[in-house]
């Protein structure tokens, strides 16, 4: 996550500073942090035989419902972005890999928003929480780069096939 995107943000797209997006993601921290502090009871946990079923209903542990898709989506994210810098992945493809993964992240976001209760500290939930609002930033970032800024991250140059997606 932001391997790319944040690079080309903050040099050549320049909207905001890394200080700005510190400060804004520390404020975000905090509220998230106080809301889990007094947001939620844990609730009862209900045996469930299916992980997403549970996950989704908010009975799964929170490391469960964060850790698994959080490490198989950056490791989807970061091989595409790297098959696009390297020329081997068309502008199309990388869209389609990202709609793809559009609507398991909006389950896995549901999903941890309700499994966070289920943490051992209050500080894991808003981290977790912090990090699934991260992924939607980070693909704000890609659509910005995407529509405005597509000469700057893909090699136009390159692609013979799909030039036009570069205007």
């Amino acid at each position: 996550m932001f391997i790319y995107s944040l690079p080309l943000f903050f040099t050549h797209i320049g909207l905001a500073s890394p200080l700005d997006l510190l400060i804004i993601f520390t404020a975000l921290f905090a509220v998230l942090f106080i809301s889990s502090l007094f947001g939620g009871e844990n609730p009862q946990k209900q045996s469930s035989d299916n992980y997403l079923f549970a996950a989704w209903n908010g009975s799964a542990p929170l490391k469960w419902a964060f850790w698994p898709f959080f490490l198989i989506l950056n490791a989807c994210l970061y091989t595409a972005d790297t098959l696009v810098k390297a020329g081997l992945f068309t502008v199309s493809g990388w869209d389609d890999v990202h709609l793809m993964l559009l609507l398991p992240i909006v389950w896995w976001t549901t999903a941890v928003w309700r499994c966070s209760p289920n943490s051992t500290l209050s500080v894991w939930a808003a981290c977790a929480r912090l990090l699934t609002l991260g992924v939607f930033f980070e693909y704000a970032l890609k659509l910005l780069i995407r529509i405005d800024y597509p000469r700057l991250f893909f090699g136009c140059d390159e692609l013979l096939l799909d030039y036009g997606s570069c205007f």
